[in-house]
């Protein structure tokens, strides 16, 4: 059985907390995605256009009154490469531990 791949894309710890909270919401308001990140607009728009052009992240543009906004949303595809990244995160969480444990190792010893 061979393990996920980490996605590259998702390695960059910005793309990889736009893609989690796409996750838990639906089509939120990009103001709300750089404030709960505490990112520039330039930030943001500089990497939801990154995840767009992967097809991760789905933008949709309009006008509340005269005003315009900006809203985004995670994808089918970024729905899934981002449980296929946790899961290979996952994997290497649980096979640090094996061997870590198998070592005799706790994690809390310090080198002789």
């Amino acid at each position: 059985m061979t393990s996920p791949e980490l996605d590259q894309l998702l390695l960059d710890p910005t793309r990889l907390s736009i893609v989690a909270l796409l996750a838990a919401a639906r089509w939120p308001e990009f103001k709300f995605v750089r404030d709960s990140l505490d990112l520039s607009d330039s930030a943001l728009s500089k990497q939801v256009s990154t995840l767009s052009k992967k097809g991760y992240v789905e933008v949709k543009k309009g006008h509340v009154g005269r005003v315009p906004r900006t809203w985004l949303n995670l994808s089918t595809a970024g729905h899934l490469a981002l449980q296929a990244h946790l899961k290979a995160l996952q994997d290497i969480a649980t096979r640090s531990a094996q061997h870590a444990s198998s070592d005799g190792r706790s994690g809390s010893e310090s080198p002789e």
